[in-house]
């Protein structure tokens, strides 16, 4: 312990010498390991922690039915989701849920809340317990005997009841219904679906209260989202195919509702696609990667730093040998000593960390849902950045250390500074750590070029619509308590109202916006289409109100919009668009052909022009429009196509909706431009995070080229004074200093193009419109190392070539 102290005191003391080499390399580890701490605090809030406050989250899988897909329909039926619960052996649970907004009403304004209707075994599966009262209950766990109870989020707890523990037992009213209040959730529970966030948990039964449906009977309406938890020893390959056996058992006793694709398959929750995480799996282990790569660099810059120190530091290091010091004391010292410039960039980092761990959240535009998804700075976030500032200074400190401790004292003490400055000249290892820089740093700037060019050739794509002067405003029905006949009239109202304002062109209505994660989906049925073995049969799905198209300004290939004789007494009507006609009757005249859209028959009267709905960058999926008076939605938004800035309509939209009913709220207003952001929000993370890290590489690329050729150029003083006093010209001493930094530049170029050509390679899936082999983006950030090694070189360069050679040679 007493050897320890001495090592730390007299590494203080080296630091203390030099305080400039410890900021610097201090701030060049804080960069490298806050990269890796921030990407890790969105990993361990996401991915890691996918249902927070949930036990067994390890064993715990969804369950899909058909194609794997980014936007899969939830896969049972509730009778389905019962039989498969009570038949299967390898889950210790089965629970089930759907999510959607219902409205607190009763007692003042009403407030929409993300509800979910549960299973009765559903807080018993995940192993939540209530921070107040109970969870939800229900007879032998029979959910059609459920009593009208609710389970309050703890945030909706805190901000409309103001933490009341009395509110247990007392009676709310959901969408005019009377409910008991039982429980309230813990804080850290938000359910099941991760980024997003419930606050409300009713038992599935009161589906026919809430929303005036009644899916549980209905063995062939698919609209609950399933997970297990695996019992002990059970593996999820088994889990599914013990699965799917169970399932072939039902669809053989129920044919006629088993029609499509009856596969189910399983993911673990970290990469479940109910949810955020089925993007941000694909996300952030990139840009972890790329973190990685950006403190690999800073290491180096660090390591060439303290190499450079101690070849000034070889005097020192000889007589200290000389003195009797073992060399393992001595390697021992210089890591202890570059160990607390390492802890200090971990402190550093961990403020940093408690910044950039929110940022993830400020990328999210304001929609409908309610996305949750943050990153935050816990214990385990603080030891990994700590566990990293240890690895750092090990690896930026052991090459030094050894190479110092390698040293002959006696041939060093009988050195001159001439033959001293030329130890560095000749170091391989110098001009390894500069070239890997170089390459790290190329790798970085082109993996960064390639995500920026992919956005923006997504942005420049056609969506199928123009987003231009659109104003959107949010409707919600259901607290008004209105059959549908009354909904579709107010709602027909309002529209009428809305298109009358002055500025506006042209107004509709519609259950989903584009590109804001709100479209649906259905299960379908084309006359004389039979669909392959394990087909998928899911298409996106809208209800919308006549003009939509023309609002939006999609064409229209054939056939007609809705109007106003589109009602619910009459035919039964569908706009398909292309991509819906070329998969399922290619070749042929889709007008006048029916299709079952979630079990109802429909008659095409109008083709489409594709469209992207869900994200930038996928294709155009099939898709059918139905008429909002044949399909009534009770949550609806307002979009109104205006002649100056769609800014301007809110107040004038807001009175509108107000003059037909005072009591209908508006809500999530904002333009179509600033709502389709989600349609490339994860592009946009990726490319952003990854032009910061390349522009982080690129500075520490050239303040590591600058600091050896600065160094070795002052090392070689008298070398420098002697060729010009024995008749250099300036010029030459300038060129051979540039091109000495500029041969390692090629070095690294030449790696680094080698490198990033095999890396990038991975990263083909993420990337839209851009080759992972994209020259035009390679040529340019070598041009960009090129002309910024230049520019690091060229201070060094001037300060050679301005020497004096009398002085040099007086100096020395």
């Amino acid at each position: 312990m007493n050897t320890l102290l001495l090592d730390l005191r007299y590494a203080l003391r080296q630091l203390r010498k030099n305080p400039g080499f410890a900021v610097v390399a201090a701030l060049t580890l804080a960069l490298g390991i806050a990269a890796n701490s921030t990407v890790f605090s969105w990993i361990d809030s996401t991915l890691l922690d996918p249902i927070p406050g949930a036990a067994h989250t390890d064993r715990m899988l969804t369950i899909q039915r058909g194609e794997r897909s980014e936007h899969p329909t939830p896969p049972l039926s509730y009778s389905d989701y019962a039989d498969l619960r009570a038949g299967l052996s390898s889950f210790s649970g089965l629970l089930a849920f759907h999510s959607e907004y219902a409205a607190i009403t009763g007692s003042g304004h009403p407030e929409r809340v993300f509800t979910a209707l549960v299973s009765a075994n559903y807080f018993d599966v995940l192993g939540v317990r209530a921070a107040a009262g109970r969870m939800l209950q229900s007879p032998h766990g029979d959910e059609r005997q459920s009593a009208p109870e609710a389970v309050l989020g703890y945030d909706l707890w805190r901000s409309r009841y103001n933490a009341d523990p009395a509110i247990v037992g007392k009676t709310v009213q959901i969408n005019l219904h009377n409910y008991t209040v039982v429980g309230v959730a813990p804080a850290s529970f938000h359910g099941c679906q991760s980024g997003l966030r419930a606050e409300l948990f009713l038992p599935l039964a009161m589906d026919r209260q809430v929303w005036g449906w009644n899916r549980m009977a209905d063995r062939g309406l698919i609209w609950l989202n399933v997970y297990g938890v695996l019992r002990p020893g059970v593996s999820s390959q088994a889990a599914a195919q013990e699965l799917n056996l169970a399932m072939e058992r039902i669809a053989v006793l129920y044919p006629e509702t088993h029609q499509g694709d009856n596969r189910l398959s399983t993911d673990p929750l970290w990469r479940s696609p109910f949810g955020a995480n089925v993007y941000l799996s694909g996300t952030l282990p990139i840009l972890l990667a790329l973190a990685a790569v950006l403190l690999l660099l800073a290491c180096a810059n660090v390591a060439n730093l303290l190499l450079v120190r101690s070849i000034a530091r070889r005097r020192e290091f000889a007589i200290r040998l000389s003195l009797g010091i073992t060399r393992a004391r001595l390697v021992r010292q210089l890591l202890v000593e570059n160990l607390l410039v390492a802890l200090a960039g971990g402190v550093l980092a961990v403020a940093i960390t408690f910044w950039t761990a929110r940022l993830l959240g400020s990328f999210l535009p304001s929609v409908s849902l309610p996305i949750d998804i943050s990153g935050h700075m816990n214990g385990t976030v603080l030891a990994v950045a700590m566990l990293v500032a240890a690895v750092t200074a090990v690896l930026s400190g052991v090459m030094p250390a050894l190479r110092a401790s390698s040293l002959s004292p006696v041939s060093v003490l009988k050195e001159e500074s001439l033959s001293a400055s030329g130890g560095l000249k000749k170091s391989r290892l110098a001009s390894t750590l500069v070239a890997a820089q170089v390459a790290f740093s190329l790798l970085l700037l082109a993996c960064a070029g390639l995500f920026v060019r992919s956005l923006i050739k997504a942005r420049q794509v056609n969506p199928g619509f123009d987003p231009h002067r659109v104003y959107l405003a949010s409707l919600d029905l259901q607290p008004l308590g209105l059959s549908q006949a009354q909904g579709w009239e107010l709602e027909h109202a309002v529209l009428e109202r809305v298109r009358a304002l002055p500025g506006v062109e042209s107004a509709t209505l519609a259950d989903f916006s584009p590109l804001s994660f709100s479209i649906h989906s259905d299960g379908v049925q084309p006359e004389g289409y039979i669909a392959r073995p394990h087909e998928s049969m899911d298409a996106d799905r809208a209800s919308v109100s006549p003009g939509y198209l023309a609002t939006l300004r999609t064409p229209l290939v054939a056939g007609r919009e809705f109007n106003s004789s589109d009602t619910a007494d009459s035919q039964q009507v569908v706009i398909v668009n292309q991509a819906f006609v070329d998969r399922y009757w290619p070749g042929q005249n889709a007008l006048g052909k029916r299709t079952q859209v979630s079990g109802r028959w429909y008659t095409v009267v109008g083709i489409a022009a594709n469209a992207k709905y869900r994200r930038l960058v996928s294709d155009a999926a099939p898709m059918a429009f139905l008429p909002l008076a044949q399909r009534y939605q009770d949550q609806v938004m307002i979009h109104v196509r205006t002649a100056g800035s769609p800014e301007a309509m809110d107040a004038a939209v807001r009175q509108a909706v107000q003059q037909i009913d005072p009591n209908l709220p508006v809500f999530n207003t904002g333009t179509l431009e600033a709502s389709m952001q989600m349609g490339n929000v994860f592009e946009r993370i990726v490319a952003t995070f990854a032009g910061a890290f390349g522009l982080l590489a690129l500075f520490l690329a050239a303040i590591g080229l600058y600091s050896v050729i600065a160094y070795t150029t002052r090392q070689r003083t008298a070398e420098i004074g002697i060729r010009m006093a024995l008749g250099a010209d300036r010029r030459d001493v300038f060129l051979d200093v540039l091109w000495r930094g500029l041969a390692l530049t090629a070095y690294g170029v030449a790696l680094g193009l080698v490198v990033t050509l095999a890396a990038t390679h991975f990263l083909r899936g993420m990337l839209y419109g851009v080759g992972a082999a994209d020259w035009l983006t390679f040529t340019a950030v070598a041009l960009g190392l090129v002309l910024v090694s230049v520019v690091a070189c060229l201070i060094p360069a001037r300060r050679a070539a301005a020497l004096d050679p009398m002085q040099a040679l007086h100096a020395e």
